[in-house]
């Protein structure tokens, strides 16, 4: 079962929002604060976290960062929360290279429709990478065991899949920037 880390200081939003995924059977933990949200994401280790960009303690943006500069979540994709009439700094979205952004309150539709491609690429990138990407620390570190040497690689063996899979990862990725891109490019255009 996928699990989310909602993040949002407002019960509504919570509420509204643990509702939608739940019913979807996803598993839903709830933090009102971005330090609490930082110090649950060992223990949860989710696969999607959605943080309001105005949480206390720790914004949306600095729980996106924080995501992204540890090895143990690259897995992990990053929705940032905002009210209807809230700011999203957009700049600083791409900047923690945040997955997508959404608006409350939330519309059932678009929250999935936001939320399943990037619980299906959090699936395939643990897949790929492996269930835990580095050990946690408090993990005890593997027993080395003493192996015959095994035979020369005369061969490498290539898995589609895998290759399919690295490449779905990359450009889901790159996806939210090519966007843009292409839209600040046909917005110069019509303006000419």
């Amino acid at each position: 079962m996928s699990r989310i880390l909602l993040a949002d200081d407002s019960p509504h939003a919570q509420r509204m929002g643990e509702r939608i995924l739940r019913e979807e059977g996803f598993e839903v933990v709830t933090v009102t604060d971005g330090e609490t949200a930082l110090i649950r994401l060992a223990d949860v280790d989710p696969d999607l976290v959605m943080a309001d960009v105005f949480l206390p303690q720790k914004s949306g943006y600095e729980i996106c960062q924080h995501i992204r500069s540890d090895a143990r979540f690259r897995h992990t994709r990053v929705v940032l929360l905002a009210g209807l009439l809230e700011p999203v700094d957009e700049a600083e979205a791409e900047r923690v290279k945040a997955d997508g952004i959404l608006k409350k309150p939330f519309e059932a539709s678009m929250v999935l429709a936001t939320v399943r491609p990037l619980i299906e690429a959090a699936m395939l990138a643990r897949e790929v990478l492996g269930e835990r990407a580095v050990p946690a620390a408090e993990e005890p570190a593997p027993v080395a065991t003493v192996e015959p040497p095994a035979p020369p690689i005369t061969e490498v063996e290539i898995d589609p899949e895998r290759v399919r899979a690295a490449v779905t990862i990359a450009l889901d990725q790159a996806m939210p920037v090519l966007i843009e891109e292409l839209t600040e490019r046909v917005l110069a255009a019509l303006k000419r």
